[in-house]
């Protein structure tokens, strides 16, 4: 089975039992459907169900013997795990799925939420850049969020650490989204697991992922997308030559958004992404006015006030979590230079690496992912690492 593009310009009805919603989720779970497949064949067999039915015989037809569709028991154990996080799935064409995600092509057919699911009718804004941010880049990103976020857009971004985080903290108060590249129930970086809480009680956590999956590099393009796709604009903060951020960037271009950079200094490779956007056409932002005159106005000006979500959405039995130490950023660094130190042109398998590290997988696993995002260490096709030139 092959991706193909959606074959009815009509978005699906969205289930209304929930044998019809433990379909449309078993469906996209099953292996070798991706979205534009799963519109497919909701549109060729008129239901999940239905589909669910035809697709070992489709795969057949491929050539794939022995095919078996996403088991049950999967899908009891993610809706288990949904309950435990307290969230919940918004589906396309209900009510309470982001409205600015059903503007473009093939938007994901459901999300997982957890908090305040009306932040996604808002008109959104996302402001993105570097992980690795300047102090002056941090105030800048603050700066223009709490301005917008007073304006009345929703803050969107990636929970990143840096201008991500930055950004979120600033609009906890007027409404910010995060999305995650992993399960809505898994924290990345750990460091920001204080302001994840307080987004999933004043915020709106979002991801297509299925529950409990931790992140790793091929996750965040599509992250990124849906990203640029619930917002009018998209606004750069040191941003480096070579970024998700400009993933994003690329993105909002392609869904028609206005893409929009905070310029930096030449010499300063943090901004290279930023100023590279401007010398093409982005349009140049020194605070919220020079957004506001790109996007145009806002067609619902008034601010709507932000309050805790709904228990069934967001308790307050979350566990408070302190600030991560200083300590633990050292220890973050010097376990990135041990890996580093580890690897050099030639290939090692990613078990090898594990085997050889005196910490636990999970830390591993977690630094790994920080180093190909920063273009550090780099993946083949094999899965095999190489330290990057």
């Amino acid at each position: 089975m092959t991706e193909e593009t959606l074959s009815s310009t009509h978005p699906p009805t969205p289930p209304t039992t929930e044998e019809d919603r433990f379909s449309w989720l078993r469906l996209l779970r099953s292996r070798r459907v991706g979205v534009s497949t799963f519109y497919r064949l909701l549109a060729e067999h008129g239901s999940a169900q239905n589909a669910l039915a035809a697709l070992p015989e489709l795969a057949r037809q491929s050539g794939i013997d022995g095919y078996e569709i996403c088991p049950r028991q999967v899908i009891d154990a993610e809706l288990k795990a949904a309950r435990a996080a307290h969230a919940r799935l918004l589906f396309l064409g209900s009510e309470t799925y982001p409205a600015a995600l059903t503007e473009i092509p093939e938007p994901p057919p459901m999300l997982w939420a957890v908090g305040q699911t009306d932040l996604g009718q808002r008109p959104g804004l996302a402001l993105v850049g570097a992980r690795s941010a300047s102090s002056l880049g941090v105030r800048g990103a603050r700066k223009l969020a709490a301005d917008l976020g007073g304006e009345g857009y929703v803050i969107v971004s990636g929970l990143a650490r840096g201008v991500d985080a930055a950004a979120h903290q600033a609009a906890l108060a007027t409404g910010t989204i995060g999305v995650l590249a992993g399960g809505v129930d898994v924290v990345y970086p750990d460091e920001n697991r204080a302001l994840y809480q307080q987004m999933c009680e004043h915020g709106l956590i979002l991801s297509e992922q299925p529950m409990g999956l931790r992140p790793m590099a091929r996750h965040f393009p599509k992250r990124n997308r849906i990203i640029a796709g619930l917002a009018r604009g998209v606004i750069l903060v040191e941003a480096a030559a070579k970024s998700g951020s400009l993933i994003t960037a690329r993105d909002a271009l392609d869904l028609g958004r206005e893409v929009m950079a905070v310029p930096g200094h030449p010499i300063d490779a943090r901004a290279a992404g930023c100023n590279m956007l401007i010398r093409d056409g982005a349009t140049l932002i020194r605070h919220a006015k020079d957004v506001i005159e790109a996007i145009g106005p806002q067609p619902e000006h008034a601010m709507a006030e932000v309050v805790p979500a709904s228990p069934e959405a967001s308790p307050h039995a979350y566990p408070q979590a302190a600030a991560k130490p200083a300590s633990d950023w050292r220890r973050q660094a010097g376990l990135h230079q041990e890996i580093l130190t580890r690897l050099g042109p030639a290939p090692l398998a990613q078990d090898q690496l594990i085997r050889d590290l005196p910490h636990p997988v999970g830390r591993v696993g977690a630094a790994l992912t920080d180093l190909e995002l920063d273009g550090r260490v780099t993946r083949d096709a094999t899965g095999l690492l190489r330290r990057s030139k």
